[in-house]
């Protein structure tokens, strides 16, 4: 056993520090950002926020929406190969550039994205998903899967430390996927005590990927506009939203009344409630890691897409970046005791 003493941060721990500016106005921020990739010969441009890959927010009808606004989704993995089928059949060639196809580890997820990307070979985006992105199984994977689909970009995660960073990009991830248990329907920190302050992961992580020409992308944690430029500050190239993006009528799931309100069911993917919809129930070896929550309907997420990119565009403007790519450069954290004024909350 050992302890590092050094203090780790999450969103809650900092703010921004403002800086002189030579913009006159949000309107002159531009979030938009063109990435190229370490293993995949390819470039991609738009604006890195990701929709999370959760059966109740990365879906098709979500995807068609954000990409009017540049957004990225990551498909959720229980859609079968005829709901693709149906789905790109639906779509113009542009929405091959807002949209990952999701998979395991297992044998079975490896054939089904085989099958996908065999049908539907302009899917150029992989989102390798697992919980624990620390087994030996895991990075195999990668392996197996960048052998495979030598010219695909590969997202994989989930990790939180420069190590383990470097170890997937070496391996064949084009981007990797951080956070450990920050999600608003995750419980993984209460049941295993297990996790890392997403701000510091991000800080370390994406220094370590960097290093090796990757990327990070960000996930979980993020509950406003402003958490959001904080990942981006602290070097996020993506960022990767599940509560911010639930309760919208482009959601899954169930819609449901209470008291004469209707809400969305959310719930994190390790939950009790994904296991016995998709699964048949929780294996008895394992236990649940996340919560179910109901969302109130808010609508179209187009309101919400709109209120955080204008949220990103002022923190911009408080410290000059004129451009996305500008804010980590310009980005100093101080720690604070308080975010803010609750006296009317």
């Amino acid at each position: 056993m050992r302890i590092e003493a050094e203090p780790k941060l999450g969103f809650k721990d900092v703010l921004i520090r403002p800086k002189r500016s030579t913009l006159n106005s949000r309107s002159e921020v531009s979030l938009t950002r063109k990435f190229s990739f370490r293993h995949a010969n390819t470039e991609w441009e738009g604006v890195p926020i990701c929709v999370a890959n959760m059966d109740t927010v990365g879906t098709f009808s979500m995807a068609k929406k954000v990409a009017e606004f540049k957004l990225f989704t990551a498909i959720h993995k229980h859609y079968s190969l005829p709901d693709w089928s149906l789905f790109l059949a639906s779509c113009t060639d542009d929405i091959y550039e807002s949209i990952a196809v999701s998979s395991g580890i297992t044998n079975s997820d490896f054939t089904r994205l085989s099958e996908i990307i065999s049908a539907f070979p302009k899917i150029k985006f992989i989102c390798i998903d697992v919980a624990n992105g620390y087994s030996e199984r895991f990075v195999k994977f990668v392996q197996k899967a960048r052998m495979s689909f030598p010219t695909k970009v590969i997202i994989a995660g989930n990790v939180v430390t420069g190590e383990m960073v470097e170890e997937l990009i070496l391996s064949g991830a084009d981007i990797v996927k951080i956070g450990i248990g920050p999600g608003s329907v995750c419980t993984t920190r209460v049941k295993t005590g297990v996790g890392y302050p997403q701000l510091s992961a991000i800080i370390e992580c994406a220094d370590a990927a960097h290093g090796l020409k990757g990327q990070v992308i960000s996930d979980g944690g993020c509950t406003c506009p402003g958490d959001i430029a904080k990942a981006f500050g602290a070097g996020a190239d993506f960022v990767m939203l599940g509560g911010m993006f639930a309760g919208h009528d482009e959601c899954g799931g169930d819609l449901i009344e209470k008291d004469g309100q209707k809400f969305f069911r959310f719930y994190g993917m390790s939950s009790d409630t994904a296991m016995e919809r998709h699964f048949g129930g929780l294996s008895d070896y394992r236990a649940s890691e996340g919560k179910l929550a109901l969302i109130p309907n808010r609508g179209s997420v187009a309101d919400t897409i709109k209120d955080i990119m204008g949220g990103i565009r002022s923190a911009c403007t408080y410290v000059g970046a004129e451009r996305l790519k500008e804010l980590s450069k310009r980005t100093t954290f101080i720690i604070v005791a308080e975010q803010e004024n609750r006296v009317f909350s």
